[in-house]
């Protein structure tokens, strides 16, 4: 080979290599650019992220929405301003007796289950009424919604009657459907609906389902337990009659016996 072909081939190896190194670094180029794009696009989707996350924690609950609402959808057989009267008993009876109770509060529980059934006879015999407030003050100490939910449905239970109000109270607060104040089994409408199939008013009530589901009766509630927070009372269950707060004898605890409660209660009866 002649040494003119060697510088030849040479020079021509020489610019291969030069074109590959170029096109090389254009590869290099080009995909450093792919990836400072990539990167720029996930900081703003990040960023977009993050910004939205912020707004919707900003955004209003639906109970803090119910709870603000101007137009308030009272249910049946109620009383008053926003319908947060609820009274229940024969017209004809002189006494009424003030009963504050949170669904998921564990003490009204006990309260139900032994004395519930005597409060309901008395009503009927025309004894005295029963004047009922309910409050939701255990979703904001144990962080949950079934005492909204479960006063939402109870609202949906007095819009189909007052007796299926007092019997759907009962079977929510029973020993079999009543959980423990931990569990917030009240917030889901399925379990409030499964309750509500043991009272004969409610089982395959259309109208009662719906409103359950719908939340007919949300604002309503939270209009009620506001009733609650100004009425002065602390605790439930808390029960009183011309102003008097009814307790255990001896002791500032609320009556939990049929016994306690009669005791408590006769002198005022009288009175």
């Amino acid at each position: 080979m002649s040494a003119r072909n060697n510088q030849a081939n040479k020079a021509a190896a020489r610019e291969r290599l030069r074109a590959e190194r170029e096109a090389q670094a254009k590869k290099d180029r080009a995909r450093r650019q792919l990836i400072v794009g990539v990167s720029a696009v996930a900081v703003l989707a990040a960023a977009g992220g993050i910004g939205y996350a912020v707004v919707q924690a900003n955004q209003p609950t639906a109970w803090e929405t119910a709870a603000d609402a101007k137009t308030i959808t009272a249910p049946k057989n109620t009383e008053g301003e926003n319908g947060t009267t609820v009274v229940v008993g024969k017209a004809s009876a002189k006494k009424t007796l003030e009963l504050y109770e949170d669904s998921r509060c564990p003490v009204c529980a006990t309260f139900e289950q032994s004395v519930g059934s005597t409060v309901e006879k008395d009503v009927e015999a025309g004894k005295y009424k029963v004047k009922y407030v309910g409050a939701t003050f255990i979703d904001n100490m144990d962080k949950g919604e079934g005492s909204k939910n479960a006063l939402s449905a109870l609202g949906a239970a007095l819009d189909v009657s007052p007796e299926a109000f007092l019997d759907y109270k009962a079977a929510l607060y029973s020993a079999k459907w009543h959980p423990e104040e931990s569990e917030d089994k009240f917030a889901k409408d399925s379990y409030l609906l499964e309750v509500a199939d043991t009272v004969p008013a409610l089982k395959g009530n259309a109208a009662f389902k719906k409103h359950v589901e719908d939340g007919t009766f949300d604002a309503w509630a939270m209009k009620m337990s506001k009733t609650f927070d100004e009425s002065g009372v602390t605790g439930t269950p808390t029960l009183k009659m011309d102003g008097k707060t009814l307790t255990a004898q001896g002791s500032q605890n609320p009556p939990l016996t049929v016994e306690e409660f009669n005791a408590a209660l006769t002198p005022l009866l009288a009175g």
